[in-house]
């Protein structure tokens, strides 16, 4: 067979026609080298100052040079195996075609080291850089068995020998057009029979001990491996997914619509318009007045940023001072000033990102489907529609690792989107050693803003780490990067290695701090117990009293447990059996039952319906509550603290991050001081009294448990109480209470220096395997603590097990789209349970759960099964009847 393919033909075709019958190898090729024009821009370069558009354009022509073989020909159109699989591999020798190339180019050495490590693994991973590229080009002589590396050498010199042989004049096309004429298919089978093999291992070794040495990469080696990588992938992959069709594909394929600061602009006076700002006027009117100000402040502030030469900025500003408007407002004025396209708004958890993507959607009215904007995380359905060709994909594939046709979840998977809002697992997992499909953002981040919203919640093992991965964002792709937050994690001063100190866009924090001041802190005397260990923390009986002291005055109450089991014990303790108290949850649940549907159930309808009882309440909130009954009970609550009706509101930390809500009162259990401030955040958020209270409190050991739940929470590794408890004290000269600056600026400045001085957070590890391009390492890690979970949908309604019965007749018929597309649907009925003792009761008995449907291990609790009933309760949710000490954590 002369015709060589890239992907197969049609069965029904005719196999000599590469245009209707499939994609001709050098077409292919060509196409992905037209598309690196309009992936990588013209003035990016490598860190010797080479263009990294010709580099990876280069690359592009040979990444796929290894399926000219009759090996990989006969197992693509006739799916016949070689003696040996190696035999029809097609990246081990484009590799080594890559690096010849750019050598022949000039290029240099660890460019091409790059180019080499890029095209080995374009269907496969970063890897251990220096361990990889010296094992896959080192020969050794006289070896009576061979080696898996000498195997493939093997298996690349029958390769050259094949193509010499049956396809040369294919193999002198493309390496005239990969070398631009400055190398050739002949010296390139020279080579390889020469010292090529040598050549590549001395870029890798610096000494004479005969193996790697990580001295021997400069420290944006990494980096470098990165551009070239995802570039390439995300050209390939789109090429093979449009069937290679080069006469379709233009900048605008891979272009962004940017969202346009002016109508942010227009958004916040239309705003402004509607409110009285006075800086001497009521508290509210001063808000406004100190929150316009902060802005135009912010935006002044950034455009000089951005014509210095931009970098790493921080906007330290406190709740209610429009911080999400201010950041984005700033991000698009940099953007416009350096010339970008995109703006990445990362944020640490799911739960808040449809906040904020509501919010710009109603801005520009756009949805996440657009090329204005993308949600994207793990619970998204991540897609972007493209107007001029809508539906336009390809089932067209080439091999085991080569096989992806779907063009608008790719594109918008690869950030393509004018601003794409995400979590920091989805941004900083693509820097520290991606997956193959997580390369393909990586393109995008070139010259884009990054916004970082509450960087303080980035796991304590990566506060070395996150400060490398953004100066490589600011050094090799000329991103700037904005953290923003109320409570600076000091991640970006003068004492944090790799990153410069951070330009401040507020002018004087401290301004707006003070201006803001809803609420003061009182320290609950167990706080001083644990400090000094004279008595035990405070026992839920007492905890209980309090808060129904709260409402009795007439107030409303939250308080903030550590753990599931603290926050039902604390639940228990208050309800007591008493008749007087209206469940918000039974409420709910009743309300459910009668409408067949969550939304149906209408949160003004039973607010006003427990209002009318006369009664006080109680709810009880924990992420055992589906996602979708969450919602509605917090609206709920929402409601009747607006109306001033006494309300105590139980909950673990999920609603210290985005819940528009509050209360009078809110009691805290012992924590880091950011998320005591974070907690802060729900207590008199609308001045609706002249000072909230925020108590800290330490609450006692829940019944089968053996530590206190803050310390379970908050001392498994660095131990972060003692440091917040001794701060807390620090700040209070005597046992009168904290004005909210003393916390909020004072404690939490102290805080983060006793972290980072005395505790000295971060894994000194982490930002090393970066400078060694130690992929493999960086791939091991996670933002997410790796935990045994399962999965669990609960169905309540008659509307949930249609649902059910939908997927599973979806099953039935082999329509996986819609199976997933149902399935993400049902995600907001899906609760996680952690596992922490594999073989377990609890494990056990949710492992007898029927499944969802037959090719998903995600359990099914149907409500109205009387055989299972007992799991749930509409006041707590998900349980395992006889839990054992295993459901203790969130």
């Amino acid at each position: 067979m002369s015709t060589r393919y890239s992907h197969p033909p049609d069965g029904d075709q005719d196999p000599a026609n590469g245009a209707n019958g499939g994609v001709l190898l050098i077409d292919h090729l060509e196409d992905v080298a037209k598309r690196t024009g309009f992936v990588v821009p013209d003035d990016a370069q490598t860190p010797d100052g080479e263009s990294l558009q010709d580099v990876v354009e280069t690359l592009a022509y040979v990444h796929d040079f290894g399926k000219a073989t009759t090996f990989f020909q006969d197992y693509l159109i006739e799916s016949i195996e070689p003696d040996r699989k190696m035999y029809r591999y097609h990246a081990p020798l484009g590799s080594f075609a890559a690096f010849y190339a750019l050598e022949a180019k000039g290029y240099d050495a660890e460019t091409c080291l790059a180019g080499f490590v890029a095209v080995a693994k374009h269907h496969g991973s970063v890897p251990d850089v220096a361990s990889y590229v010296f094992d896959r080009s080192h020969r050794r002589e006289n070896v009576s068995e061979q080696t898996q590396t000498e195997q493939s050498q093997t298996a690349i010199r029958l390769q050259i020998k094949d193509i010499l042989d049956h396809a040369p004049d294919l193999a002198s096309e493309v390496f005239e057009a990969a070398t631009d004429g400055h190398g050739s298919w002949s010296e390139f089978c020279e080579r390889y029979a020469g010292n090529l093999l040598e050549d590549i291992e001395s870029t890798v070794t610096t000494t004479e001990t005969g193996t790697f040495d990580y001295e021997s990469l400069s420290e944006s080696c990494y980096a470098l491996v990165l551009e070239c990588w995802g570039s390439l992938v995300l050209a390939d992959k789109t090429s093979a997914a449009q069937a290679g069709s080069s006469d379709d594909v233009s900048e605008a394929t891979y272009a962004a619509d940017s969202p346009s600061l002016s109508q942010l602009d227009e958004h916040v006076a239309e705003i402004e318009a509607g409110v009285t700002a006075d800086p001497n006027g009521t508290r509210s009117e001063q808000l406004n007045h100190y929150r316009s100000r902060a802005r135009r402040r912010v935006l002044e502030n950034a455009a000089s940023f951005a014509d210095n030469g931009g970098g790493v900025a921080t906007l330290t500003l406190p709740t209610g001072m429009g911080k999400t408007l201010s950041g984005l407002s700033a991000a698009m004025e940099i953007r416009d000033r350096t010339g970008g396209d995109r703006i990445v708004y990362a944020l640490p958890f799911t739960s808040i990102i449809d906040q904020v993507v509501d919010e710009i959607e109603e801005i520009y009215d756009a949805d996440t489907a657009g090329r204005l904007l993308t949600a994207h995380h793990h619970l998204s359905e991540t897609t972007i529609r493209d107007e001029e060709h809508p539906g336009e994909d390809s089932d067209q594939e080439a091999d085991d690792a080569d096989q992806n046709d779907d063009v608008s979840g790719m594109l918008a998977e690869s950030w393509r989107a004018g601003l794409t809002v995400t979590t920091f697992v989805q941004l900083f997992e693509s820097l520290a050693g991606p997956a193959n499909t997580q390369s393909m953002k990586l393109p995008a981040l070139r010259d884009s803003v990054v916004i970082l919203d509450e960087p303080q919640s980035l796991p304590l093992n990566w506060w070395k780490l996150v400060p490398r991965l953004v100066a490589l964002l600011t050094e090799r792709y000329d991103a700037t990067v904005i953290a923003m937050t109320a409570t600076q994690p000091q991640l970006f001063d003068e004492t944090t290695p790799f990153v410069e100190d951070a330009t401040e866009l507020v002018d004087d924090p401290d301004v707006y701090f003070e201006t803001t001041e809803r609420v003061t802190y009182e320290l609950d005397s167990s706080t001083e117990r644990y400090i000094d260990k004279q008595t035990g923390p405070k026992s839920y009986e007492d905890a209980a009293a309090e808060l129904l002291e709260a409402i009795t005055d007439g107030e409303s109450a939250l308080a903030i447990c550590n753990t599931i089991d603290s926050a039902q014990t604390l639940t228990e303790r208050v309800t007591g059996g008493r008749s007087e108290l209206a469940d918000v949850g039974e409420a709910y649940a009743a309300e459910l039952e009668r409408c067949g549907s969550v939304d149906d159930v209408d949160p003004e309808v039973l607010a006003n319906r427990i209002m009318d009882s006369g009664e006080n309440s109680i709810l009880h909130l924990s992420t055992r509550l589906r996602p979708i009954d969450r919602l509605t009970l917090i609206e709920t609550a929402k409601i009747l603290t607006e109306h001033g009706h006494p309300l105590v509101t139980i909950s673990t930390q999920l609603v210290e991050a985005g819940v528009d809500i509050s209360f009078d009162r809110v009691y805290r259990d012992l924590a880091p001081i950011d998320s005591i401030v974070q907690a802060a955040g729900r207590c008199n958020r609308s001045f609706e009294r002249d000072r909230g209270i925020v108590t800290v409190w330490w609450l006692d050991v829940p019944e089968e448990q053996q530590k206190t739940p803050a310390e379970a929470v908050y001392n498994r590794g660095p131990s972060l109480l003692p440091v917040a408890a001794e701060t807390l004290a620090e700040v209070r000269a005597d046992d009168s209470p904290l004005p909210e600056t003393a916390v909020a600026r004072t404690a939490v400045k102290r805080y983060y220096n006793r972290l980072h001085q005395e505790k000295n957070v971060g894994k000194d590890a982490y930002p090393t395997y970066v400078d060694d391009a130690r992929g493999d390492e960086l791939e091991a890690l996670s933002l997410i603590e790796q935990r045994h979970a399962i999965d669990v949908v609960i169905s309540r309604t008659d509307e949930d097990r249609e649902l059910i019965e939908e997927v599973e007749a979806a099953i039935d018929r082999y329509d996986f789209e819609t199976v997933n597309s149902l399935m993400d649907e049902l995600r907001t009925r899906q609760i996680s349970v952690p596992i922490y003792q594999s073989g377990s009761e609890e494990e056990r008995k949710l492992a007898n759960l029927p499944t969802v449907h037959r090719e998903t291990d995600i359990r099914l609790l149907d409500t109205s099964n009387s055989q299972v009933r007992n799991f749930f309760d509409p006041v707590t949710g998900f349980v395992v009847p006889d839990n054992t000490v295993e459901r203790r954590f969130l």
